[in-house]
């Protein structure tokens, strides 16, 4: 009975240590690096071919960036954009609201304005808008079929501003109706009873209860309407207001050889345009998600922390190993 008890021991001490020296390696993944590897490749191509060909004229790109027409274009495009956007939302709520509403006129007029502008190219409405001076001369306030108080002159009403900002309003408008509409349809069914039996008034229900929980959802859809929203700018052009893209395409008429690097000017401010309103959409989601999730999505400067105290821990594991 000793010699079996004696003989047990050291085997019950060397099994743990061979354990532990063992090391479970991770699965490999070959197609993930060759692929990745591949993209690495094509994009050190594109880079290296936007750096190195003279057809861009960086020189040039540089020169027209922060120029005072450019500017001034940039300007008319934010101002625009945000008359449109605000303007659009306001119209929108309203629209749903008439669609989900129990009047048959309302949701009758409300759909039918949706299909006519999600139908109508937007460059057609603000060409039609641009020459709606030559269907009606003047525009009236009065009783209606009856006697005008006001009259207005369209011509002197209707300038380029105001034709670009309506037409855009209108389209967007429509848009953002399915999009509120979407929101509102969202909301669980149990909160609008829930709200109904406390006997709390509709405005209430919808400002306090209703609609900040479909906020949560209206956000990142509208969010890619305003973003559309700031590259439809660019259709304003016809309309004789000289926008960001107006303005490239003008200097672009002077200055013949500078069309590639005015391009890219263009492009380069919208792209900073688009990025900052991402970025906005992602803390408007993240505030909107409290409540809804158990935490909060990290910000970007959490995830780069997080990262950086994750290689810390691992060069500290591999170095104890």
């Amino acid at each position: 009975m000793s010699e079996s008890l004696g003989s047990a021991v050291p085997l019950s001490t060397t099994e743990p240590r061979a354990a532990a020296a063992q090391r479970v390696l991770p699965l490999r993944h070959p197609g993930r690096w060759i692929a990745s590897a591949i993209v690495l490749v094509v994009v050190a191509q594109i880079v290296h071919g936007l750096a190195t060909n003279p057809f861009f004229q960086w020189d040039r790109f540089q020169y027209w960036f922060l120029r005072p027409t450019i500017l001034d274009g940039l300007l008319i495009t934010l101002e625009v954009t945000l008359y449109s956007a605000v303007l659009g939302l306001l119209g929108g709520i309203l629209l749903a609201l008439a669609r989900l509403s129990e009047s048959p006129v309302l949701r009758a007029v409300s759909w039918v304005y949706i299909w006519l502008f999600r139908s109508v190219p937007l460059i057609v409405v603000l060409l039609f808008l641009y020459n709606f001076s030559a269907l009606y001369k003047t525009l009236s306030l009065g009783v209606p079929f009856g006697p005008a108080f006001l009259t207005f002159d369209e011509s002197r009403l209707a300038t380029d501003m105001v034709v670009a900002v309506v037409g855009l309003s209108l389209n967007e408008a429509a848009h953002a109706a399915e999009v509120v509409r979407g929101g509102i349809l969202s909301v669980d069914q149990g909160q609008h009873e829930a709200a109904s039996a406390l006997g709390l008034p509709k405005g209430y229900q919808f400002t306090r209860i209703v609609f900040p929980q479909a906020l949560r959802s209206i956000t990142p859809n509208y969010v890619n309407q305003l973003i559309g929203l700031i590259k439809g700018t660019s259709l304003v052009f016809y309309v004789s207001l000289l926008d960001l893209f107006g303005s490239v395409q003008s200097m672009g008429s002077t200055y013949p050889g500078d069309i590639v690097p005015l391009l890219l000017v263009a492009t380069a401010w919208y792209l900073i345009l688009t990025s900052v309103v991402s970025v906005v959409q992602f803390y408007v989601e993240r505030y909107y998600s409290r409540g809804a999730l158990r935490s909060l999505p990290p910000t970007p400067l959490q995830k780069v922390r997080t990262g950086l105290r994750d290689l810390r821990a691992r060069a500290r594991k591999e170095a104890a190993i």
